[in-house]
């Protein structure tokens, strides 16, 4: 199901839209933190509850935000071809969504993904080729031949296990 609705995602329409999903009122959140990049991070409680900065965002992007909730390993592994390693200090495609999991599941997430469709792009396409039974490896190989000309300097991605 998430691969078809990953499928319907817009990339050209990442501007904000008044598209909220029901349990998108229910946060319990803490402060919000602006980064030297200008990227906003906020912590929540997991992966269950998603940061207020995606509250007005198109439903897709909240779709994504979810999807990489459920592999952040894979994105780890994952580079991102958008020069967020320079500008932001990225080490992969997670940290476009991600910035951190805590030991006790609270996620540090980051709203550079809602502003970014090459960091999008490459979530979904992540996902989308894991779901369809794909190896990290291939799909690694794949997003670096797709990016590699006409795009940014990729992040100092470590190759996945």
């Amino acid at each position: 199901m998430l691969a078809s609705a990953l499928l319907l995602l817009s990339l050209s329409a990442c501007g904000g839209s008044a598209n909220k999903s029901g349990d998108e009122a229910n946060h319990a959140h803490s402060a919000l933190h602006i980064t030297a990049s200008g990227d906003v991070q906020e912590l929540t409680a997991g992966k269950e509850v998603l940061p207020s900065f995606l509250d007005g965002q198109h439903e897709n992007i909240v779709l994504v935000y979810r999807a990489v909730s459920e592999y952040p390993e894979l994105l780890d592994g994952m580079p991102c071809y958008c020069g967020c390693g320079d500008s932001a200090g990225h080490r992969s495609n997670r940290d476009c969504f991600i910035h951190e999991v805590k030991e006790d599941g609270s996620i540090v997430w980051d709203d550079h993904g809602t502003k970014c469709n090459v960091c999008l792009e490459i979530a979904v396409e992540s996902i989308q080729m894991k779901q369809g039974g794909k190896a990290a490896g291939e799909i690694r190989t794949f997003i670096d031949e797709k990016y590699r000309e006409g795009y940014a300097k990729p992040t100092d991605t470590p190759l996945p296990l």
